[in-house]
């Protein structure tokens, strides 16, 4: 052997050695979990921040491995440096360096949820969003005239004014800026039922049908009865009779209704009291859906004048033409109820 290969193979040597230790170094580091990460940990990029930030932000929090220069060639390799976007991201458990830059540098920001719940009021929908902690809080403080204000309806009720939906946000968005997408979206689909409606819905203004559509929501959960309810209530408006439907009395009761409306609450005249008053309530007396809209809009054909609960829990209603009928069905009613009660009070013994 010459005595030049005597001299290449421990420089050879060395370099493979030197390879090994930095291929080790290099992919012990890129693609091996972080450590302590927790479900539902999660990192927030803010404008201005970069690499540097990441770093500290993972530090703070003992969730940082690898040294400042690997952190940085792994951010040319993968394309991210410079590229991060703004947002927040999920740290879940295993997720490795490289797999962070990558989302970060294609914006896989986390989705946030919230949900409106068909039949709640603006006052529920308020505390959906105060009680949420990931929104930044704008309307604290504020009436609800000024929330109205901030969105460009001023002078507007809130009442009914924002779809019930389930909508998606990120850190960072506001309560307003959900509410203005729910009151966007109500808009569309209002404006959608009243384009629909059909020829004899004596209805004058999309606004009378919002608030039947929210009378409609609130008597029953049941979906194949809205267009009955719809109807029967179209039809009392035609012939002048009271619509008389308690959700509207509690409505007007505000804070007072404390579960319970007795007959003197019946007859406490206010202007959502329609056994006191003819014709809608001035305003929405809870937020419908889009098929309590769609009900209103096309509603049964129906002679049907009265209705009550059956009063096994279902949440259907008996139909009447008369009253006599009427009053028969009530008395089912009170039966019904009876022996619904008298076996869940043995079944719970």
């Amino acid at each position: 052997m010459s005595r030049s290969n005597n001299f290449k193979w421990p420089l050879l040597i060395a370099l493979a050695v030197v390879l090994a230790a930095f291929a080790w170094l290099w992919f012990g580091f890129a693609d091996r979990p972080l450590p302590n990460v927790h479900r539902d940990d999660s990192i927030v990029l803010d404008s201005g921040e970069g690499l540097g930030s990441v770093t500290e932000k993972l530090a703070a929090k003992d969730q940082l491995h690898g040294a400042s220069w690997q952190w940085r060639l792994l951010g040319m390799q993968t394309g991210a440096a410079g590229k991060l976007k703004v947002g927040e991201y999920e740290l879940e458990p295993g997720i490795t360096p490289r797999q962070l830059l990558l989302n970060m540098r294609d914006g896989k920001i986390i989705v946030h949820k919230v949900t409106l719940v068909e039949g709640k009021t603006f006052r529920d929908f308020r505390r959906t969003l105060d009680a949420n902690a990931v929104l930044k809080h704008n309307t604290k403080g504020l009436d609800d005239a000024a929330i109205m204000a901030k969105l460009g309806a001023s002078g507007v009720h809130p009442e009914g004014r924002f779809l019930p939906d389930t909508y998606v946000f990120h850190r960072g968005d506001t309560d307003l800026d959900l509410m203005k997408h729910a009151m966007t979206a109500m808009t569309t689909a209002l404006d959608e039922a009243w384009q629909s409606r059909a020829a004899d819905v004596n209805l004058s203004s999309k606004d009378q049908l919002l608030t039947l559509a929210s009378i409609v929501e609130k008597e029953t959960g049941t979906p194949e009865e809205r267009p009955e309810i719809a109807g029967l209530f179209l039809g009392r408006l035609k012939t002048g009779m009271r619509l008389q439907t308690d959700p509207t009395v509690i409505y007007g009761m505000g804070a007072s209704y404390n579960g319970n409306i007795t007959k003197a609450d019946l007859l406490r005249d206010t202007p959502y009291n329609t056994y006191t008053r003819t014709g809608l309530p001035p305003t929405p007396i809870a937020m419908p859906g889009k098929a309590a809209l769609q009900a209103a809009a096309q509603p049964a054909s129906t002679d049907k004048v009265y209705f009550v609960a059956i009063g096994d829990g279902s949440g259907k209603h008996y139909f009447a033409k008369t009253y006599a009928e009427h009053q028969a069905n009530v008395a089912k009613y009170i039966r019904t109820q009876r022996e619904t009660n008298a076996r869940r009070s043995a079944e719970a013994k």
